[in-house]
């Protein structure tokens, strides 16, 4: 007769310590669990994208602008400065700490074209639609004092850029033509063109600082070196490019952005091809600037958004919109690598994180952040002990030899010591080899060994 019997092993659901975890007995039989595959699916997908899930990329939203915000500018010095220029002639000045105004400037008559600081900080340019280029103090003025310019260098025609040398007090404009000046002056140092169509940007290089480019309504990019006052090279596209960009960190690559909904980064020694095209954007590319590492770019698009790409990549790594955002004008990014600013024709200026899913501010107390992490070292180390004592008493229990067959060296550093130690002293108590505790031997063969000695 045949009886069944139920039969438990200790083993499967006692700890053999306080500290180890519960045992929880489990049935792995796949009608019990009829969802396991797509539930370890979605699991696996959570776990991929949680960068995407917990992502909250938008910061902040600086409104005070009575109209489209056209121009943007950062302070060289200060990381909570920036500056902005709208179509009807004011600039702004704001802080991002406190994400306030804290200075308003009736500069020009019609659009603010363009803007740009001084490489000390003390003070920054503006061109208009006005035909006049302002040098303005940076600190606001003293109490009873009108808020005036420091200098007015009236043009004859519209300028509609400028860009400030990175270590000259020189200046750079462009309208009809480039034009070199120098801050003590009025009149222009030197022009140069090429062709007749008008300029829209001018950007100095930040590396090489006699260098130059510009881009022209006739399709043109043209490089330009200030120590011969004279153009150097010129590439012709397909379509209108609105701006250019140089890499802070390569002295030669420059990105462009282009009417055709992509960006083209170049190598001003090779023109013939870009290095790399950009593509994503659905919409004219209107801005671009670089992340101050040099490895990223942001640009902004009529297509109401903003994208941040690798330079060695095609395609964007991320794209940021909001419902209200419209037709993005001007990109900015911070000199810290982490924030980006970008101004839009619904009068904001908004802020956004440069990695979406970063986490900024003091998550933590620190002294309770110092405490979590001695408290998970010691818990390493404690794990780590726990280990090396199950092996060393498993080879005292279950060997004759005190290595059952294992040499010594198959344990881990830290145990064969303690092994030996606790050999001996086992061995010093009665519980060692010569015990009857361990299987395979007997009192008859302890008695004749302890005649014979």
């Amino acid at each position: 007769m045949k009886v069944k019997m139920l039969s438990r092993n200790p083993d499967n659901y006692v700890r053999e310590t306080k500290l180890d975890l519960q045992r929880v007995p489990r049935n792995y039989d796949p009608t019990l669990h009829p969802f396991e595959v797509p539930r370890e699916y979605v699991r696996a997908l959570n776990a991929t994208k949680l960068e995407r899930v917990f992502a909250k990329p938008f910061l902040a939203s600086l409104d005070g602008h009575r109209d489209g915000v056209n121009c943007l500018a950062k302070h060289p010095k200060s990381l909570t400065t920036v500056l902005s220029g709208a179509c009807d002639g004011e600039v702004r000045i704001w802080n991002l700490t406190e994400r306030k105004c804290s200075r308003a400037i009736q500069a020009h008559e019609g659009f603010v074209r363009g803007m740009c600081t001084r490489f000390c900080g003390t003070s920054f340019f503006t061109v208009g639609d006005d035909k006049t280029v302002k040098q303005w103090k940076m600190d606001g003025p003293s109490y009873g004092e009108e808020e005036e310019p420091l200098h007015t260098i009236l043009g004859k025609t519209v300028y509609t850029g400028i860009d400030h040398h990175w270590k000259d007090p020189v200046f750079a404009t462009c309208g009809q033509q480039v034009d070199i000046w120098d801050e003590q002056r009025t009149n222009p140092i030197c022009s140069m063109t090429w062709g007749f169509d008008s300029i829209s940007s001018v950007k100095f290089n930040p590396i090489e600082t006699f260098l130059l480019g510009s881009c022209a309504s006739d399709r043109n990019i043209v490089l330009y070196d200030m120590r011969q006052a004279t153009p150097l090279k010129k590439v012709i596209l397909d379509m209108r490019t609105n701006t250019i960009c140089w890499n802070p960190m390569e002295a030669f690559i420059f990105t462009a952005a282009n009417e055709d909904y992509n960006l083209y980064t170049f190598d001003m020694r090779v023109l013939d091809t870009p290095v790399m095209v950009h593509m994503d954007h659905v919409s004219a590319v209107l801005d671009v600037d670089y992340s101050p590492t040099g490895k990223e770019f942001v640009s902004a698009s009529f297509d109401k958004s903003i994208r941040i790409f690798p330079v060695d990549k095609s395609r964007s790594r991320e794209v940021y919109h909001t419902k209200r955002m419209q037709h993005v004008i001007c990109v900015k990014w911070t000199s810290d690598s982490k924030y980006i600013m970008c101004g839009s024709d619904e009068m904001n200026i908004r802020l956004w994180k440069a990695n979406a899913s970063e986490k900024l501010g003091v998550v933590r107390d620190s002294f309770h952040f110092i405490y979590l992490k001695i408290y998970f070292i010691y818990l390493k180390e404690l794990q780590r002990e726990i280990e090396t004592e199950r092996e060393v008493l498993y080879l005292l229990v279950h060997s004759p030899d005190g290595c059952n067959g294992r040499s010594c060296t198959d344990l881990k550093p830290g145990a064969r010591t303690l092994f030996w130690a606790s050999h001996m002293g086992a061995g010093a108590q009665g519980v060692g080899p010569s015990s009857t505790a361990f299987p395979g031997h007997s009192r008859e063969l302890d008695q004749k060994r302890s005649s014979q000695e």
